[in-house]
């Protein structure tokens, strides 16, 4: 899996859809119980990373099983900001920060790249996801030239390839350092 700001590659986490959502933690606790209390119907935005918000977003977790696909939040950040393309947002559901992405984003070409997708395993199975994915194609499609949007993702059991799917990304042939690449055309 490259590193490198300029030859992105996908690190995504979203959850296997027959994954269960577990709120495990100590009864009474606050903070166990606003997260228990956000449902599908929480509305979902992306919002930049702050000095008010960094720790929330840093310690957003992906489950045990699921941290070889995805590199955590700290890294991805420290990457943000080493890479002049980089544009990355907190995925709040409500007042609640839940994950994480950040798209190569780069004018000069008509592709931009979802480089890193995450939320966090308390929140998967909400349709949070997808809902970043929708206000994300809504803010690419605002960006000089974009054409479409790619992403790639390891292959294997708890991927999120059949997610990408259900939201019209198709393959290309390509494999790039054993991901396989997938694209999106905003304007069918």
């Amino acid at each position: 899996m490259s590193t490198l700001p300029d030859e992105p590659t996908n690190d995504t986490l979203l959850g296997d859809a027959d994954d269960v959502v577990d709120f495990t933690g100590v009864d009474g606790d606050e903070e166990m119980a606003e997260e228990a209390a956000l449902t599908r119907s929480a509305k979902v935005t992306l919002r930049e990373i702050s000095e008010e918000n960094l720790d929330d977003v840093l310690n957003l977790k992906v489950a045990a099983a699921q941290e070889q696909f995805v590199a955590n939040n700290a890294r991805s950040i420290a990457q943000a900001h080493f890479s002049k393309h980089a544009w990355f947002r907190a995925i709040y559901a409500d007042e609640t920060p839940v994950g994480f992405l950040m798209i190569y984003d780069d004018p000069a070409g008509p592709t931009y790249f979802l480089w890193r997708l995450m939320v966090d395993e308390r929140y998967q199975k909400l349709g949070f996801g997808r809902q970043a994915m929708d206000a994300l194609v809504k803010h690419v499609k605002m960006r000089p030239g974009a054409d479409a949007l790619g992403t790639s993702y390891v292959p294997g059991e708890g991927t999120p390839g059949e997610f990408y799917k259900r939201l019209g990304f198709v393959e290309t042939g390509e494999v790039d350092e054993g991901e396989i690449v997938v694209t999106l055309n905003l304007w069918p």
